[in-house]
């Protein structure tokens, strides 16, 4: 009854290990959530106003969104990158990740990514029978595809369509790209279509904010959303920017999206015009500022010679490599630490790397995100004293981490 490459799926490792760990809670284990990457931070106050004051709102709205919501993104995407996005170029949906499935659905071709990558993606071209290739990074290239290396697979076939799949900065591994220019020549080249997802772009810890976009635009559908810089996960709010050269993609999505989710709630949208016209720049450089800081006492404390990583360079996440660990698979070694230590983390395999090597992905946001923006200032500095009294939870993972981590 039920299609063989739909079988042969699980749930998402992200969702299903938010949903273990609440379950081992509910039996009374305290349990270290650094498995499931949500923001900790609230939703701004002013936001949470306009959804009250639009909770009444009742009508369908336009396939491809709210106008006055278009609106509000393309200004606040042209001003970040620098240059006329218009409305028109803009489809909201219920979160990035029902697009992306959209997309996946409309793309005839196949689909490049790299390893590591997001969770769904891999899934979103099985089911919609998009033939997908990895291509192995390295630590010393942030966990990025070297133009070279994406060169070498397309030209086994030139003739076929291809979609790149970038997401700077990177979950799992937190790192961001830096070598745009040297990708976006590649793709110009082979006429690759690009998606870039910047979910995590406004919690860049460098000022520096780069877009693949910036040098190919013609090639490159940017996602973004509410989930990350907004503390907005469950309000489910992503758009896509979509250039013209691309318009066959945009409209086959908004035929899908008229046969799928219609349009996206009408009190959710009204609300989020206000979070694209107002200036946040207070919440995002304290949101910042304390994932930084958080990240940092992270690295510094679980880092040894058993245990190796990059240091955070953005969004919520570190990917620790445990070097005398020799379990089968990553899947066992993460089980291991969660039954032993009550610590979650999730596999690298979950995120394309090989089973038998130890790598994880680890989200240091299990602290009380509005209780630790309200006691810090822009001024603030975030220090091992605030980080101890304010993540206390993160602290002891952290120690029960490396502990677990160094037992040979």
């Amino acid at each position: 009854m039920i299609k063989s490459k739909i079988k042969n799926l699980d749930l998402s490792a992200t969702l299903k290990i938010n949903e273990i760990s609440k379950s081992l809670e509910k039996q009374g284990k305290k349990i270290i959530k650094f498995g499931f990457g949500q923001s900790p931070f609230p939703v701004p106050d002013s936001i949470v106003e306009e959804l009250k004051k639009n909770a009444h709102q009742k009508s369908y709205l336009p396939i491809q969104g709210l106008d006055n919501l278009r609106d509000a993104i393309s200004k606040y995407e042209s001003n970040k990158k620098n240059k006329n996005i218009s409305s028109d170029q803009i489809i909201v949906g219920p979160g990035s990740k029902e697009l992306m499935f959209l997309l996946h659905i409309s793309f005839d071709g196949d689909v490049i990514l790299p390893a590591p990558s997001w969770v769904s993606y891999k899934p979103h071209s099985v089911i919609a029978e998009n033939k997908y290739h990895w291509i192995e990074t390295i630590a010393e290239n942030n966990w990025y595809p070297t133009g070279e290396s994406i060169e070498q697979l397309v030209r086994k076939d030139k003739d076929k369509n291809y979609l790149l799949i970038l997401n700077s900065p990177n979950n799992p591994s937190g790192q961001v790209c830096k070598n745009l220019k040297e990708i976006s020549e590649i793709v110009k080249k082979y006429k690759i279509t690009v998606l870039s997802d910047e979910i995590y772009s406004e919690l860049t810890f460098d000022e520096v904010k780069e877009s693949i976009s910036d040098y190919c635009p013609d090639k490159v559908i940017i996602s973004n959303g509410l989930s990350k810089w907004c503390g907005a996960g469950g309000w489910r709010l992503g758009y896509f920017v979509i250039p013209h050269s691309l318009d066959n993609i945009k409209n086959s999505m908004k035929v899908l999206a008229s046969e799928t989710f219609s349009a996206v709630s009408s009190p959710i949208q009204f609300a989020a015009i206000s979070a694209f016209n107002n200036d946040h720049s207070d919440y995002i450089i304290k949101s910042k500022k304390i994932l930084k800081g958080i990240g940092d006492y992270v690295y510094n404390n679980l880092r040894s010679n058993n245990i190796i990583m990059n240091k955070p360079m953005g969004g919520f996440y570190l990917m620790p490599e445990f070097l005398n660990k020799k379990f089968d698979t990553s899947t066992l070694m993460c089980a291991d630490l969660l039954n032993k230590k009550n610590v979650a983390i999730l596999p690298g395999s979950d995120f394309g790397f090989p089973i038998n090597k130890m790598i994880s992905r680890l989200s240091y946001t299990d602290f009380d995100g509005k209780n630790f923006m309200s006691k810090i200032n822009l001024e603030t500095s975030i220090d091992n004293d605030l980080i101890i009294k304010y993540a206390p939870k993160v602290v002891e993972g952290i120690k029960r981490l490396k502990e677990w981590g160094e037992i040979a």
